[in-house]
């Protein structure tokens, strides 16, 4: 199993890595959370690029996080949605508001 993380880079983008599942989803999102709330940034880009694999919880993830910078009124945009999350967007009809910028 891979470490599960999320991190805010110098560039003010959200990086996601590890394995998006149920064990990782609530720490994530507590930590997201407080990261998009702490970031001077005026958009928030969440990179999925380092997702290793995921279940439903990583697209709640991608949603609440959605939320959470436009509740603090900042752009948001998704990057690099690995094939299992899209996957899960598009039998969900979800893969419009995803790729909403």
């Amino acid at each position: 199993m891979s470490e599960s993380a999320v991190r805010m880079s110098e560039t003010g983008e959200l990086l996601l890595s590890g394995t998006l599942d149920y064990r990782t989803g609530p720490d994530l999102r507590k930590h997201g959370q407080a990261l998009i709330k702490a970031s001077k940034a005026t958009a928030v880009v969440v990179d999925c690029s380092a997702v290793v694999k995921s279940s439903s919880v990583g697209l709640s993830l991608l949603l609440c996080f959605m939320r959470d910078a436009e509740a603090a009124g900042k752009a948001v945009s998704i990057r690099a949605m690995p094939e299992d999350m899209r996957e899960i967007a598009q039998v969900s009809e979800l893969t419009e508001l995803l790729a909403h910028p």
